[in-house]
């Protein structure tokens, strides 16, 4: 299957993080919990459950963003990618991919491949075998992502599936607005103008299905998507089942595909 056409977007601001819930259950940092949520999102992104094998994966996905590339889709055009490298060159310095550091610099904010081409993308892919590599993809994927989302749904005080489901917009939207982009500080807005969050004393289940309504209608908006199944047909199954747990098993669907996590 084709790959969708989606990106991580940059999360402009980053929220500081808290202890987490005491119980794992509603806790997305619980580490199996966590591993259902880079699963769902590898669906969408990657087609795919194994999002370990996605380290290497680096390609141009003709979304005005230039390169998209790793776990959850860091971009070259975004800034987001750019960190992953630069992370990864603190931590091992002259690494193959050092040297497209003011490349990287220079396409920030743009589609265009100068100074990065198939050496670049030839280097990304090498680079994945190396644990280094791995956990800078990993550690910007937390810092400007899942802990910023986490966080949020927190005081919002959402379950495990809420956290997720802001963790997916984070992901996909990024978290403020860009041109030809409505971010998640947005869509949570248009959220709360339909529903109260249950740290407010509203339902639960009524303000996720009102931050899944603005979510499509940002989808729609956005012209390199045109497809909102990791919403209706995977989030809001959940939803309407009442897994506010994310419990296993999970079954969903995503572009057509369909995925399911079985009970330990």
């Amino acid at each position: 299957m084709v790959r969708p056409l989606i990106c991580a977007a940059v999360a402009l601001a980053v929220l500081t993080g808290c202890s987490g819930s005491e119980d794992p259950e509603t806790d997305l940092r619980d580490p199996a919990k966590k591993r259902i949520a880079m699963q769902l999102v590898s669906s969408a992104e990657n087609s795919s459950l194994d999002w370990r094998a996605e380290y290497k994966y680096i390609e141009d996905i003709g979304d005005g963003r230039g390169y998209t590339a790793g776990i959850i889709g860091f971009c070259s055009g975004t800034g987001d990618m750019l960190s992953v490298v630069e992370r990864y060159t603190a931590d091992r310095p002259g690494n193959a991919l050092a040297r497209f550091l003011p490349a990287l610099r220079a396409v920030k904010g743009t589609d265009a491949h100068t100074g990065l081409g198939d050496p670049f993308t030839a280097a990304w892919a090498r680079a994945a075998k190396d644990p280094a590599f791995r956990a800078a993809q990993d550690a910007e994927r937390d810092r400007s992502y899942f802990e910023p989302a986490v966080s949020r749904a927190e005081k919002d005080g959402l379950s495990a599936l809420g956290q997720f489901i802001y963790y997916d917009a984070y992901v996909m939207h990024g978290h403020g607005d860009t041109e030809g982009t409505v971010g998640f500080t947005t869509i949570r807005k248009q959220a709360l103008a339909k529903a109260e969050p249950p740290s407010r004393g509203g339902d639960e289940e009524a303000y996720l299905n009102a931050f899944l309504d603005a979510r499509v209608a940002a989808i729609a908006e956005e012209p390199s998507h045109n497809d909102s199944s990791r919403v209706e047909t995977a989030q809001r199954v959940f939803v309407r089942e009442g897994n506010l747990q994310l419990s296993p098993p999970l079954r969903w669907k995503v572009y057509g595909d369909t995925y399911r996590i079985d009970a330990p």
